[in-house]
């Protein structure tokens, strides 16, 4: 086919197949040959023969284009280049408070120390993360550590522990979050979540029956929902967290704070020397730097 792809390339080139043929040294009929072989092959005609001279139709004008990196392509078989390394790429899951505040600042750092990496970041719960880490299907997750022992071969590096708050509408009743949350309608995180399990184990713990009117998982919806007057919510005050809206506040359970701790899990048989590792330890330190910094919770 290389040799069939060759003479095509002259033809167009010298106009004829006769000219072709003095090109390449050979016959007028071993390149006519050649050329019905070709298109007898792919099963397309590749000329207009109305005259004396090869003029290509515009299926042969496509074809051409291809020829010439089909022989290109034969010519570099074996040839180690650049170009043909295909760029190592990270995939990852994370929950989304953490890919507002610590990714960015790791995933930026990690490009431009290793230009050549990409990465992929997917969200999800934590279960979730944790599942698809755990299949292989992903490198790494920063999720919600679960109330359940990790499988053995998986790695857990704790990043932050997050203080829960009971938050209130700014116009509720001043007074002490026991009787807020036994008072007013509650806004729950959802129980799928592992950061929802732990405030349903609370509840239980403390006996507390709240009045739920709404379950959801998106954090930033539950603070607006308190916001609007809608109930009270017990979430976390997530890492990097500057201030609650106006029309929110937040209340200490004092004693009975509750924290949910984030952190990195990967498989623990990792070669420290992967972009995975590579990655993983930008996020620790940055997480780190980040709490040290006086941001963190």
């Amino acid at each position: 086919m290389i040799r069939e792809l060759k003479t095509l390339v002259a033809v167009a080139r010298e106009g004829t197949f006769a000219a072709a043929a003095s090109k390449i040294g050979l016959t007028q009929a071993a390149v006519s040959a050649q050329i019905a072989r070709l298109e007898a092959e792919l099963g397309l005609e590749l000329f207009d023969r109305s005259g004396r001279s090869a003029r290509l139709n515009a299926t042969g004008y496509h074809t051409l284009q291809q020829a010439h990196e089909l022989i290109r392509l034969y010519h570099n078989l074996g040839v180690p280049t650049p170009e043909a390394q295909v760029p190592q790429r990270v995939t990852m899951g994370a929950i989304s408070s953490i890919q507002r505040m610590l990714l960015p600042s790791a995933l930026a750092t990690f490009h431009q120390q290793h230009p050549s990496f990409r990465t992929r970041v997917l969200p999800g719960l934590s279960m979730e993360l944790l599942d698809q880490v755990d299949a292989g299907e992903i490198d790494m997750a920063v999720i919600i550590h679960p109330a359940f022992a990790l499988q053995s071969d998986l790695r857990w590096v704790p990043l932050v522990r997050e203080p829960y708050r009971l938050l209130a509408p700014r116009q509720s009743p001043d007074k002490d979050w026991r009787e807020l949350l036994a008072s007013q309608p509650f806004l729950r995180y959802d129980r799928a979540s592992f950061g929802g399990r732990q405030v349903d184990r609370f509840l239980r713990k403390m006996h507390f029956t709240p009045r739920e009117v709404s379950e959801l998982d998106e954090l930033q919806a539950l603070v607006e929902l308190v916001a609007r007057g809608v109930g009270v919510a017990l979430v976390p005050e997530t890492f990097g967290h500057k201030r609650w809206p106006a029309g929110v506040r937040a209340h200490d359970l004092g004693e009975h704070t509750f924290y949910r701790e984030i952190g990195l899990v990967h498989p623990s048989n990792r070669n420290a020397n992967e972009p995975v590792m590579l990655l993983a330890e930008l996020i620790e330190q940055i997480a780190v730097d980040m709490a040290l910094g006086g941001q963190g919770a």
